[in-house]
């Protein structure tokens, strides 16, 4: 029996599908304390946020010599030791692709939330208060937006601010993407200079650490808006509180943090700060193509296996003549 462990991140349907496929599907959620030894007998583990999967949870799934592969409901392998995991003759996947329309509009919703007080002037209605002078914005249209990272959401998100009017500058570490010729690719520093609004959309790298710090929001215009929705750890949230604070960044909109799910309250609370709690992927289509992903993942790994046990049977029975 091919055994599959999900202990989050997957629809009741994609569960259903694959249990019709004849798979035995355990779908119940284990501590990181608790699953290294539930996996002995797991040939594919499904994790999303909740379970960070150590180089001693792999060894003692090696126990078993069954686990083979490991998906990530969601973008980044930051709770996966992917490399010692593949060292160990695990593969390790993501989904890319099924999140990226939701983040994009997200992303979009926040620019024109921060740019026109929505947020903080929500929070005083509801305390009662009517601020209606207080809260002067700013249009979007015309305006540079900056983009770090021109991945799949990089893109999805400049095509939705170009047809809205604004004008796209980006970087990649890759360097000049096959985009639209109406966006720029400029260097890190000039995005950095030239941005009214800025976007961050690429993975955080341990060894790398912060991509934003005081030094990089000195070479930021006086104003700038700056929107994080990849990974918490790309910002030194100490040094953005007090850009806010004096000025040098207008508003920010998060949905990512250093520390999840630890709330930086001083940061949150902050009113020029737009906070959500990591709900980029948090949609019914989201999560329907993630799942689809998933078992598309599954039966392309279960074909495989097949593939090399057929093979390996082969050359048995011809061993043996």
């Amino acid at each position: 029996m091919f055994n599959i462990l999900i202990t989050d991140g997957v629809n009741r349907d994609e569960i259903n599908e694959l249990r019709k496929l004849n798979f035995n599907v355990i779908d119940k959620y284990y501590d990181d304390e608790n699953l290294g030894k539930q996996l002995k007998d797991i040939d594919v583990l499904v994790i999303r946020s909740k379970n960070t999967i150590t180089k001693e949870i792999i060894d003692q799934a090696c126990e078993g010599n069954r686990l083979k592969l490991i998906i990530r409901s969601g973008v980044g392998l930051d709770n996966i030791d992917a490399n010692y995991a593949e060292a160990k003759g695990i593969k390790v996947k993501n989904t890319p692709c099924g999140s990226t329309v939701s983040v994009a509009e997200l992303t979009i919703g926040q620019i024109i939330t921060i740019a026109r007080f929505v947020n903080i002037s929500n929070v005083r209605m509801r305390e009662g208060k009517w601020e209606k002078k207080k809260y002067i914005g700013t249009e979007i249209y015309g305006k540079t937006l900056g983009i770090i990272g021109m991945g799949r959401i990089g893109r999805e998100v400049a095509k939705r601010a170009y047809t809205m009017g604004m004008n796209i500058i980006y970087y990649d570490i890759l360097g000049k993407m096959d985009v639209s010729d109406k966006y720029k690719f400029c260097e890190f520093e000039e995005v950095l200079s030239n941005s009214d609004f800025l976007t961050i959309h690429i993975p955080y790298d341990k060894e790398k650490g912060y991509l934003i710090t005081e030094n990089e929001i000195n070479k930021m215009k006086d104003g700038v808006y700056l929107i994080n929705h990849a990974r918490g750890g790309l910002i030194c949230e100490e040094n953005l509180i007090k850009a806010l604070d004096i000025g040098k960044i207008e508003a920010v909109a998060l949905d990512v943090y250093e520390n999840e799910p630890i709330i930086n309250l001083e940061l949150v609370n902050h009113p020029m700060v737009s906070p959500t709690p990591h709900i980029g992927a948090s949609t019914i289509e989201a999560q329907k193509r993630i799942s689809s992903e998933i078992v598309n993942i599954i039966n392309e790994h279960y074909e495989y296996i097949k593939k090399i046990e057929k093979e390996q049977g082969n050359s048995s029975t011809k061993l043996a003549l």
